[in-house]
């Protein structure tokens, strides 16, 4: 597959500008003391639907319908977020919209879905079945298959933050990117390479699911076995023929790999001292700058990704604190 390029995510982001966010960029002073460095908070929590998925999501649904016509299904597979996100551009654009997630996808999430009008599907024991199912459906009906990462339009639509962080922060010197199947730091490495090499790349993935971790030391994609995470946007195995493999072995400077305590308590402590709500995957960045990402004294973006964490969950992990 032709991989995602610099005009390609501007085109996405000419195409996707009217509806989405160009969410803000705010300091953390805490996580700059904690880390020595300069910390800037990109607030993708803050995008609609509460994650960046909006934006890949939107940009894939917008050219399914333009080579399919207004008749047609997107079929997708997500641990919660990406399927919000479909469900939410199918409905923008009057289109059908099936989504297959884990039978324990966040309610959070899974209320949305149904919200915007989509056929949820919470079938699955987890991410990796959830897939399977969606792509059998594809295969079976003819319905159009998005995949939440190895889809070109998702990276580039994913790539429009890049754009954003080049812009808002001229004098940037290093971006912390949470890594699942790899389709948002394909796209914001894709562009930030393109536009300013000299930025430090570094993505960041949970211990309980680092297949990207493994992949590098394999020289390949290779399975892995994926342990219980809060993080549950970034667990699970990736296709081993994934689009994204190829751009984080070329584009990503590094990879950090964070415990599960320390994105517990990265969403307890960006809670209390910058008052913002995340969900697990949407503090592995914040995990990683708070000493683990070997920061100090540059100035760094960090990716806040979502927020759409459960009102239970958010309480036993404050109660635990």
């Amino acid at each position: 597959m032709v991989p995602v390029t610099l005009s390609d995510i501007r085109a996405a982001r000419r195409r996707i500008a009217a509806d989405v966010r160009r969410t803000p960029v705010v300091p953390s002073d805490w996580l700059s003391d904690a880390s020595g460095g300069t910390v800037l908070l990109k607030l993708e929590s803050l995008q609609v639907t509460n994650s960046f998925k909006s934006r890949g999501a939107l940009n894939a649904a917008l050219q399914v319908v333009a080579a399919n016509g207004r008749d047609v299904t997107i079929v997708t597979a997500s641990a919660g977020n990406h399927g919000r996100a479909i469900a939410w551009a199918a409905e923008r654009l009057g289109v059908k919209a099936i989504v297959f997630t884990p039978r324990t996808a966040p309610e959070t999430k899974t209320r949305a879905i149904t919200r915007h009008g989509a056929d949820l599907r919470a079938i699955a024991e987890n991410y990796e079945e959830a897939e399977r199912l969606a792509r059998q459906h594809a295969r079976d009906t003819g319905d159009v298959f998005v995949s939440p990462y190895n889809e070109r339009d998702v990276i580039a639509g994913a790539g429009t933050i890049g754009l954003e962080l080049i812009e808002d922060i001229p004098d940037l010197e290093c971006v912390l990117v949470p890594i699942g199947g790899g389709g948002l730091i394909s796209g914001v490495a894709t562009a930030i390479k393109a536009l300013a090499a000299r930025i430090e790349v570094i993505g960041v993935e949970v211990e309980a699911s680092s297949a990207f971790s493994a992949a590098r030391a394999a020289g390949r994609i290779v399975e892995i076995a994926v342990g219980e995470t809060i993080a549950d946007g970034l667990g699970g195995n990736v296709d081993p023929e994934t689009i994204t493999w190829p751009v984080i072995r070329d584009l990503v400077d590094r990879l950090v790999v964070v415990p599960e305590g320390a994105v517990r308590k990265a969403v307890r402590t960006l809670l209390s001292e910058d008052h913002l709500v995340a969900e697990g995957a949407g503090v592995a960045a914040i995990a990683a700058a708070a000493g683990l990402a070997g920061i100090e004294g540059r100035r760094t973006a960090v990716l806040l990704t979502g927020a759409n964490i459960d009102l239970p969950r958010l309480t036993s992990l404050l109660q635990a604190s």
